[in-house]
């Protein structure tokens, strides 16, 4: 059960970061693809999070958001207790990492190997 809750509070917590960074008028946050992809406890007592934040354009770039986004911590902290109504809110450390880009360029190799097995018209019809 507290499992359960404990990944509510982490979803609540992701949903409430990605809609602040939106609102954040920091143009360097708005160019490209940036993302919140997941949220980790760091510490036992729950007292500080890790939010993974990756960008399409790359590892430079997700580096570029999270240094951003670490800069506005604490306006985010600040309206995250407001809106989820809570009484302390954790310490945020946003972290860069790759994922989009390794998992876009994952995506395009599956494509290819896929197009590279797919038979031809000329192979189903010998199988006949």
């Amino acid at each position: 059960m507290t499992n359960h809750r404990a990944q509510h509070s982490t979803e609540s917590i992701k949903r409430e970061i990605t809609a602040i960074v939106k609102e954040l008028k920091d143009p360097r946050l708005h160019e490209g693809f940036v993302s919140i992809l997941k949220i980790s406890s760091s510490e036992k007592s729950g007292s500080g999070l890790k939010i993974f934040v990756s960008a399409l354009e790359g590892i430079d770039r997700a580096t570029e958001a999270a240094e951003c986004m670490q800069s506005a911590a604490g306006f985010i902290r600040k309206e995250l207790g407001k809106r989820l109504h809570i009484r302390y809110v954790p310490s945020l450390k946003f972290i860069p990492t790759d994922a989009l880009e390794y998992a876009a360029d994952i995506s395009k190799k599956i494509d290819k190997v896929m197009k590279n097995n797919t038979p031809n018209k000329e192979d189903e019809s010998l199988g006949e």
